[in-house]
């Protein structure tokens, strides 16, 4: 599923006019986490994943997790923004009904598209809302990342729409998980 056109489908906020935009302060980190940030931006510009935002509305700061297996990662704080979104009413599969609905079958392939998110674009007028601080300027998403409310409802979504004809069949889906059958 490489590249899915923003024709097929796009990540778009519903944000309620009731809430203010926030802006969030620059955090100040070591040098040790500059420098990852550094390196993780440069290397999400290369792919395109994001680019420089100007005059943002809406800005979150910079995380910095550290990995279970070594290094750091990068993650960008939507609390605010995900607060003035509603809740997207999308319905997600039951775990419990696709469990029973694999019973008996002979074969099973397991499949997990972790990279999926970043396949759906960002609606290209609400993708300054994701703009993110670091310490040598402000980026924004030109994909759809990790950490926003309703990006799992937008890939379930998705994932309907490419797999309908397989989806209780040979095949079933939850957000990014998939399971073949036969």
């Amino acid at each position: 599923m490489s590249g899915i056109s923003p024709d097929v489908i796009s990540h778009k906020f519903s944000i309620s006019p009731a809430h203010k935009s926030v802006r969030q302060k620059l955090h100040s980190y070591d040098a040790e986490r500059y420098e990852a940030m550094r390196t993780e931006v440069d290397k999400l510009k290369a792919i395109g994943f994001i680019r420089e935002a100007t005059y943002p509305v809406w800005l979150a700061n910079s995380v910095m997790v550290w990995k279970a297996k070594g290094g750091w990662r990068m993650c960008q704080d939507y609390t605010d923004l995900n607060k003035a979104c509603p809740k997207d009413s999308f319905p997600l599969s039951r775990i419990d009904q696709l469990i029973d609905a694999t019973a008996g079958h002979e074969l099973l392939s397991f499949m997990d598209a972790y990279s999926g998110y970043n396949q759906i674009f960002m609606d290209l007028a609400d993708s300054e809302h994701t703009a993110f601080i670091i310490d040598r300027g402000l980026y924004c998403y030109n994909v759809m990342p990790f950490g926003l409310k309703n990006a799992g409802a937008t890939y379930q979504r998705l994932v309907n729409r490419i797999f309908t004809e397989h989806i209780g069949g040979i095949m079933e889906v939850y957000v990014d998980d998939m399971l073949v059958k036969s």
